[in-house]
Parts: C-alpha cells; sequence; structure tokens
C-alpha cells in the first residue's frame, strides 16, 4: 500500500516539532531554567500555532530571492548617484537618527531573539524565535547598507555603532532594549513581539519608509519593502504569544497586563523621537504625528484591544495621556533638540514660514498657542546672529532617560516633574508612567546608565562639553551638528543641484 501523502500542517509539523527531544538523563527544568520564575504557567506547548508554517527549507529560499533583489537596486540607486534626488539636505538628518537609533536596535533584537528562543520549552516558539532572529540580522545588516551610500557624500554617518553606545540621546533606545533583554524571555516577547512589533511598529516604520517615499530616498523605500514581509510573520508570531499566554492559564492575565502597561508606556516614550522627524525633519511631509497615532494606535489598537477584552486584557495604563500628549510631544522634542544642537549628531534648524503654517493646521488647537511663539523669538534671534544654544546639560527620567521636556497635560507650560526615594536616595521622572514602572522595580532601575550623570562624575572624557563631544562621542564638532545653515552638508548638496 502506499504511503499516504502529508497534508501541509503534517509535514510542517514533522520538519519542525518533531525535531524536539525527550530528555532521558536531565531534568527538563534545568534545560529550560528560565521558563518559570516569571510566574507563567505553560499548560500545553503544542497548543502554540504559527500560522505561517515557514520552513526553514522554504524560509532561506524566500529570503535569499528578496536578497537579489533588493541589492541589485541599492546597486542602480548607487551607479545613478540617487543622493542627488533628494528632496533637501535636511532630509539626510532623519537618516542620521535612524542609523544611529533604530538599526542597533534590530542588532540587540536578534540578540535578544536568539537568547529568547533557547529558554522556551516549546519547539514551535523556540522556531518562530529563530527566524525572527535571522530576520532582525538581516534587517541592521540591509539598514546599514542603503545608507552606506549617504556616507560618501554627507557628514555624521561615519561611526553610528560608537555613537549608539555613547552618545546621550542615544541613551534612549539603548535603554529600552537592555531592559527588555535583563527581563526574562515571556516578557521579551511582551515587550518586542507584541507591545512593539504589534502595537507600535507601524508608528515606526511607515512614517520613515513613506518619509523616504515623498523624500526621493529609493533605497531606504527599498528596504522598506523587503522588510514588510519580515514584519508581516513578526506581528502575527506577537500577537500570537500574547494570546497563547492568556489563554494558558488565568494567572498570566494580571502578569501579562502588567507587562502590557509597561512596554506600551516605554515603547512610546521611545517614539517620541519619531513624532519629531514626522513633524519637523522631513522636508516633504507624510503626515502628523498626531495623524498618524489616531491611525495607527487609536483605531488600529483600539481595535486590538477590544478583541483582547474577552481573555480579561484591557486597553494599557496611561493611553489616556498619550492620547492628549499627540498634541504636544513631536514639538517638545523638536525644541530640545534645536536647543541642544551643539551637542547633537546632526543637524538642526527653525521651520520655514510654510512649515509653521503646516503645523498650525494640523493642530489647531495647540501649536499657535503655545509651540508658534517660540519659534518666532527663535527667528528674531538667529536674525540678530543671537542662535540660541542651551548651555546647561539637561535633568533626565530614571526609566526612560529623555531630558525633562514633557508637560502636564492640564497645563502645558509647566514641565512634569516625578520622584520616588529608594534606600535613602531620590530619582526623577518625567511621568507617572515612569514613576510606575520604577516603583515596579526599583533594583533595576537604580542601575540606569544616564548620560549627564556620567558626564558630572567625569566618565565621559574632557570636562567641557566640546572635550566630551570630540574624544568621547568622536563627534567632528561644528560638522556633523549645530545648524543646518552653512553646514557642509548643506553647501555640497547646493553645489550638486545649482542652487545659488
Amino acid at each position: 500500500m502506499a504511503a499516504k501523502k502529508l497534508n501541509i500542517k503534517d509535514k510542517y509539523r514533522l520538519l519542525t516539532r518533531d525535531l524536539d527531544w525527550e530528555f532521558s538523563y536531565q531534568d527538563r527544568n534545568k534545560a529550560f531554567p528560565f521558563e518559570e520564575f516569571e510566574g507563567i504557567k505553560i499548560t500545553d506547548w503544542s497548543k502554540w500555532e504559527d500560522p505561517f508554517r515557514l520552513t526553514m527549507d522554504a524560509y532561506w529560499k524566500y529570503q535569499a530571492e528578496k536578497e537579489r533583489k533588493l541589492y541589485a537596486i541599492f546597486d542602480a540607486f548607487a551607479q545613478n548617484n540617487g543622493q542627488l534626488n533628494i528632496s533637501d539636505p535636511r532630509y539626510v538628518n532623519a537618516l542620521k537618527i535612524f542609523l544611529t537609533g533604530v538599526s542597533p536596535l534590530e542588532y540587540q533584537a536578534f540578540q535578544g531573539f536568539a537568547h529568547t528562543g533557547r529558554q522556551f520549552g516549546g519547539v514551535g516558539a523556540r522556531v518562530a524565535c529563530q527566524m525572527q532572529s535571522i530576520d532582525e540580522l538581516r534587517h541592521v545588516q540591509t539598514q546599514v547598507h542603503a545608507m552606506s551610500h549617504y556616507n560618501k557624500f554627507f557628514d555624521g554617518l561615519q561611526d553610528w555603532s560608537h555613537m549608539h553606545d555613547r552618545v546621550w540621546y542615544l541613551s534612549v533606545p539603548k535603554s529600552f532594549f537592555n531592559d527588555a533583554r535583563a527581563a526574562g524571555p515571556f516578557e521579551f516577547m511582551v515587550a518586542i513581539g507584541f507591545s512593539f512589533e504589534y502595537v507600535l511598529t507601524n508608528l515606526l516604520f511607515v512614517p520613515f519608509m513613506s518619509g523616504a517615499a515623498y523624500n526621493g530616498d529609493m533605497a531606504t523605500v527599498t528596504f522598506g519593502f523587503s522588510a514588510q514581509s519580515d514584519e508581516a510573520r513578526h506581528m502575527t508570531l506577537g500577537l500570537e504569544v500574547i494570546k497563547f499566554l492568556l489563554e494558558q492559564h488565568e494567572d498570566n492575565v494580571p502578569i501579562v497586563q502588567r507587562w502590557i502597561d509597561k512596554w506600551f508606556w516605554r515603547g512610546t516614550r521611545l517614539l517620541t523621537i519619531v513624532s519629531m522627524m514626522m513633524d519637523y525633519m522631513l522636508p516633504n511631509k507624510v503626515m502628523s504625528w498626531k495623524e498618524a497615532w489616531e491611525v495607527y494606535f487609536e483605531e488600529a489598537g483600539g481595535a486590538l484591544f477590544k478583541d483582547l477584552a474577552r481573555y480579561g486584557i484591557r486597553m494599557p495604563k496611561y493611553a489616556d495621556i498619550i492620547e492628549k500628549e499627540k498634541e504636544h510631544v513631536s514639538h517638545q522634542a523638536w525644541w530640545t533638540f534645536y536647543t541642544h544642537g551643539h551637542a547633537a549628531g546632526f543637524h538642526t534648524w527653525i521651520p520655514t514660514d510654510e512649515e509653521l503654517d503646516w503645523l498650525s493646521e494640523k493642530y489647531p488647537d495647540t501649536f499657535d498657542k503655545y509651540y508658534r511663539p517660540r519659534w518666532e523669538l527663535a527667528k528674531e534671534m538667529e536674525a540678530k546672529g543671537e542662535r540660541f544654544y542651551t548651555k546647561a546639560l539637561p535633568q533626565l527620567c530614571t526609566t526612560c532617560q529623555i531630558p525633562m521636556l514633557f508637560t502636564e497635560m492640564d497645563d502645558p507650560t509647566q514641565i512634569s516633574y516625578r520622584d520616588s526615594i529608594y534606600k535613602g536616595d531620590r530619582y526623577h521622572f518625567c511621568s507617572d508612567g515612569c514613576k510606575d514602572i520604577f516603583d515596579d522595580e526599583p533594583e533595576k532601575f537604580v542601575q540606569s546608565w544616564l548620560p549627564v550623570h556620567q558626564i558630572f562624575q567625569g566618565n565621559c572624557g574632557g570636562p567641557d562639553v566640546e572635550d566630551i563631544l570630540r574624544d568621547y562621542y568622536q563627534m567632528n564638532v561644528g560638522v556633523d551638528n549645530m545648524d543646518i545653515k552653512g553646514s557642509p552638508d548643506e553647501e555640497r548638496w547646493k553645489k550638486w543641484k545649482g542652487v545659488a
């Protein structure tokens, strides 16, 4: 009798799940020591479902085809001097933020998923994490290659890896992943696989890739398209993780809810840098941060959490605060970087009159009232040769490590300050959300490596700011940073374009 042909599901199970092993001479708990210490209860790993059912053989085939197409376009972009097609030299500064702030996170995700996958007793979860780990490594490599062409013509892209480890504002994304990777495997999956990949990733990738398209950067656009099929799998894995945990045991629900609250807040704080990129750094605008938040979180995220309500999951804590902050965060962040432009690794500028009018249109209730007067004053000072730079170092939030730039939502003229005392020391926070996270895990966050504190302690090089920028951050002071007007980046671009 001929052997029965396997269906796709059985074949996938044979090629993945059935490669697992039984423990004949070792305790299974010793093989997976991190599986229980977070309090998560798993009753049946076989209930894990992989909607894509992708085997490694198929995975390599699909990815190799994407790589061939991607690098062919990169080569064509370079051969045709693609840097000449960007809308304005200001746009390249968005790439500098992406390369120094986001691309290293892809590498941390690669390491995180590789480690986390090893800790799961279920082979289905291990295979899924393995594929995502390889995806993340591919992403950082393709991002670096996509932007390497610009390094030949613009300043500030040359030392991105060094900058990520040392520069003050880059401690924000770095601390985000350090926090996640220092957590247990299930919290890591909720933090990155669900909260960021599923709930918030569209607020990161769509603005950057759409912004690239609107501003003539076809190298970054092409990378974005190449990554989309990977991101589809990542989002599906994130949703599967959350539903699997909630269905396994009712005791998991409060633990997962606490993680969702934490990582939603940490994720939205991290996205502050994306908000300012959308509203201020793109010469050709895509949409406002406020519009993006309403589409990708309030509508899409709202529908998601309605679906999860049947498991006992509610909207993340302080989502109502973020709904109010969408009117303010981009303006507050860009003003902070404008006034600290001498200490950043990219150029800053005052919005043009047309851009100020666009912001007034997009933020009719807040921009003209709170923020336009600042830019009008900045223009007056610059016209008199008094371009304003902050001389002091900012106070940082112990949890998210962002400077204290956020305001009270019931009074946007007042900076938001919170504090907690732990073992006799006082710690400062930008919000109730960050304070709550600290109070839940103080032993973890008292170890925060805060750049301003380290500078004052003499751990970051010389005695003044320029020494730190030059020797510790390895910036070319006055070339990589300061105002865009008169910068080598702007002058070279004008020469290429024949602009007087």
